[in-house]
């Protein structure tokens, strides 16, 4: 079952290159440790939310931009021994002190997807989610997401993931449960849609929420989304293309 670490950052516009630059030059040693996927995606269209958002999940700064990212594995056990590989490389806290950002802000978390649907076609533009979801009500969130990514690869997306909060460590200065203001007994869902293009994905929204089969039963969702955040992404790295 595919494993996922999931990453949320603030990068300076103006180091975007370097930000690219750097993120590739740690590819090979991401491989060698057993990473399967790396995908860097830079903030298009991301709105501002009234409870939660992507910019003060990272308390984005004026003139930075949110970074959504992702790593994946076939599977917990192989991305266990990769943390433990990367803890212990000198190289990691080398390349870690050159970071373009400030990661001290930067959140993440282990994720184990419960739905993975996949399309023909190449990402070319990702819209990315972060959901607080009950604990209890794993499974009822897991089939309307399976329902959900149904119709979105039907309107064009080429793959739907929703990874369920496995290993979502507190953070001194930011983490994922106060990005989305977490109650007691929820977990977070990290989530993403792929598209082929950014063009694709409007078309694709427009029919999806036009769509009935996509209309919200709010007496029973299984999640509370006004406390939900999402944004449009730009791939800058995606070592599956």
């Amino acid at each position: 079952m595919t494993y996922v670490d999931g990453f949320v950052l603030a990068v300076p516009a103006d180091r975007k290159d370097a930000f690219r630059e750097h993120a590739s030059s740690m590819l090979p040693m991401f491989k060698q440790f057993g990473v399967a996927r790396v995908v860097e995606s830079w903030g298009d269209d991301v709105p501002d939310g009234k409870l939660t958002d992507f910019k003060g999940a990272v308390q984005a700064k004026e003139g930075e931009v949110v970074v959504f990212s992702w790593f994946e594995y076939p599977s917990k056990e192989v991305r266990d021994a990769a943390t433990e590989k990367m803890r212990s490389d000198p190289r990691m806290a080398e390349l870690g002190a050159a970071a373009p950002f400030d990661g001290k802000r930067m959140i993440f978390g282990g994720f184990t997807a419960i739905v993975d649907e996949k399309a023909e076609g190449e990402n070319g533009y990702t819209d990315g989610f972060v959901v607080p979801v009950p604990e209890g009500k794993r499974e009822a969130y897991r089939e309307m997401a399976e329902k959900a990514a149904g119709v979105f690869k039907e309107y064009g997306a080429v793959r739907v993931v929703e990874g369920w909060g496995d290993d979502v460590p507190e953070g001194k200065v930011t983490d994922f449960r106060r990005a989305v203001k977490a109650e007691e007994g929820e977990t977070i869902v990290y989530s993403w849609v792929e598209w082929p293009s950014k063009q694709a994905r409007d078309e694709g929204w427009a029919k999806v929420m036009a769509d009935p089969r996509m209309q919200p039963d709010h007496d029973n969702m299984p999640f509370d989304g006004k406390r939900m955040f999402w944004g449009g992404f730009a791939p800058l790295i995606d070592t599956a293309r």
